[in-house]
């Protein structure tokens, strides 16, 4: 069974999808690979995973959080699901390259790879995947938007206006 519910973060709507396991999806409104409600998925909003999954988001959002402890449950391939947990590991304020992500997640050599399973990423934010950029440092690909991706960056370096001009 899936769960949903929406939560207004700073950058837009967002949809949170859970199932009873853990938080399976956070999506940016009209991002890429935003997926359709279906008929089976039921909107609660006191689901002990979106709730904490939207407690920890206004956390984050408010510069009072660097580390997200609700439980995940995102469905993907192996590799898709290696690549997730390299993303994961990136710390708060920091990132590497999609190259450094293909090594990280068992696969060197294989950035292109790599950035793809990152764009399928379904839980956004929680599994960072804002911090992964082009070899240059460029800010590459982001399934929220370029100016979203940014934003975060920018909200965890604590200098609002440092991304403003990339």
């Amino acid at each position: 069974m899936r769960y949903y519910d929406t939560f207004e973060s700073p950058h837009g709507g967002m949809l949170l999808v859970a199932s009873d396991d853990g938080l399976a999806g956070v999506y940016f409104d009209r991002q890429k690979h935003h997926p359709r409600l279906q008929a089976d998925w039921k909107r609660n909003p006191r689901h002990r995973v979106l709730q904490q999954a939207k407690r920890e988001l206004e956390e984050y959002f408010a510069g009072r959080r660097k580390r997200f402890e609700v439980a995940l449950a995102p469905e993907g391939t192996s590799f898709q699901r290696a690549v997730w947990k390299a993303i994961s590991s990136v710390a708060f304020g920091k990132t590497i390259s999609y190259g450094e992500l293909a090594r990280r997640a068992g696969c060197a050599g294989s950035a292109r790879a790599a950035g793809a399973a990152t764009g399928r990423n379904p839980i956004g934010i929680i599994v960072p995947c804002h911090r992964i950029v082009g070899s240059n440092g460029a800010l590459t690909g982001y399934a929220g938007g370029l100016s979203r991706k940014r934003a975060l960056l920018a909200l965890e370096s604590g200098i609002p206006d440092l991304l403003s001009a990339a």
